[in-house]
């Protein structure tokens, strides 16, 4: 919180998550957030710092270690009017409310003729990396995107931290946020009024005329590196963040993609059946036959994710294998490319030190 400028204070993403909560929590009596954990003293990363002493603990409180009993309260109070954030700890844990969520929160709606809403924010966080090892690294956004009545949000920085927060608590349908880990140091410009990132619009963070690369979540400050990386060697990439999975903006990611006839999608996941292969599928089908547009997908390799690092610097896509894709497809006749490796590793590596 250093500098101050009119787009806001520059301010870490886990605190702008914490601003929104407490903004929320004090616009509207309603919104309450518990969640296993949420008020001890670690306060999940600090997102939920100060909000017990603010809004006492029944507003704020911890949880059983039980995500189906508890989803199906948070979806309970959500019908019977409550505004309801339900903090996971993983992502994978999402795992054991599925049924909660896909069949009750997401459904209930449309089931009962509109007569009954589910505003409900389920926050659920992706452990990437420092040895998370297979069952606390996975991020499962596309088994969400899957499903008609959830709304899936990934900020990508502490400005859309907040306003996609806001949006979501605010939203009367059942909004899954995914928020990554490595990033909830990153800073960024934030307006200290409430103020809401809306559904359905992606953002060009980065502009380009050679290729379109579409990054998700954490893959978007690692594809920015990228893109510094491939305009050394004269390449124009643009890089483009969707915000918002679903609702899916591809009328903004379509007229790129035409524009450069390259596109490149980068995901903190595997790729069957994700995230990436949609966002290709829907445009390819927009464009046409005749468009003339290169696709490729870059993510998780296709086994379980590894603990050790020496293993994860292959499981996961970096600045530098990024680099490479987009220079392979910008100058296809070239040998292959690989920048400086000293120059490719993951935001994290040099700045996040784990959790504990």
């Amino acid at each position: 919180m250093s500098t101050s400028t009119a787009e806001g204070r520059l301010l870490r993403y886990v605190d702008a998550l914490q601003e929104a909560f407490a903004q929320e929590m004090a616009r509207d009596e309603s919104v309450f957030l518990f969640g296993l954990d949420v008020d001890d003293h670690k306060s999940i990363q600090g997102s939920t710092r100060g909000l017990l002493q603010e809004f006492g603990p029944e507003r704020v409180f911890t949880t059983p270690l039980s995500e189906d009993a508890m989803t199906g309260m948070a979806i309970g109070a959500a019908m019977a009017g409550m505004r309801p954030i339900h903090v996971h700890i993983r992502m994978d844990f999402l795992l054991l409310c599925m049924n909660q969520l896909v069949n009750i929160a997401a459904k209930a709606h449309s089931m009962y003729g509109g007569s009954v809403k589910v505003p409900l924010v389920v926050r659920s966080m992706v452990g990437k990396s420092w040895g998370q090892g297979a069952q606390h690294s996975q991020a499962l956004h596309s088994l969400f995107m899957h499903i008609p009545g959830l709304k899936i949000v990934a900020p990508s920085n502490a400005h859309d931290a907040k306003g996609c927060m806001i949006a979501a608590i605010r939203d009367d349908n059942p909004v899954l946020v995914m928020e990554h880990r490595l990033l909830y140091g990153t800073e960024a410009y934030v307006p200290e009024a409430p103020f809401e990132v809306r559904p359905g619009r992606a953002r060009v963070v980065g502009p380009g005329d050679d290729i379109t690369v579409v990054a998700i979540s954490n893959m978007v400050p690692e594809c920015l590196r990228a893109r510094d990386l491939v305009a050394e060697v004269g390449i124009s990439a643009e890089v483009i963040d969707p915000v918002w999975l679903q609702p899916l903006d591809i009328d903004s990611l379509l007229a790129s993609a035409r524009r450069t006839r390259r596109l490149l999608v980068a995901d903190n996941a595997w790729l069957p059946c994700g995230a990436s292969a949609e966002i290709i599928a829907a445009v390819l089908e927009r464009a046409g036959p005749d468009a003339g547009i290169m696709v490729r997908r870059i993510g998780f390799a296709p086994v379980t994710c590894p603990p050790s690092p020496p293993l994860e610097a292959a499981f996961y896509p970096n600045p530098g294998t990024v680099a490479s894709a987009i220079h392979a497809m910008v100058r296809p006749a070239a040998p292959a490319w690989q920048p400086d490796p000293e120059r490719t590793r993951l935001s994290y590596q040099s700045s996040f030190c784990g959790p504990f």
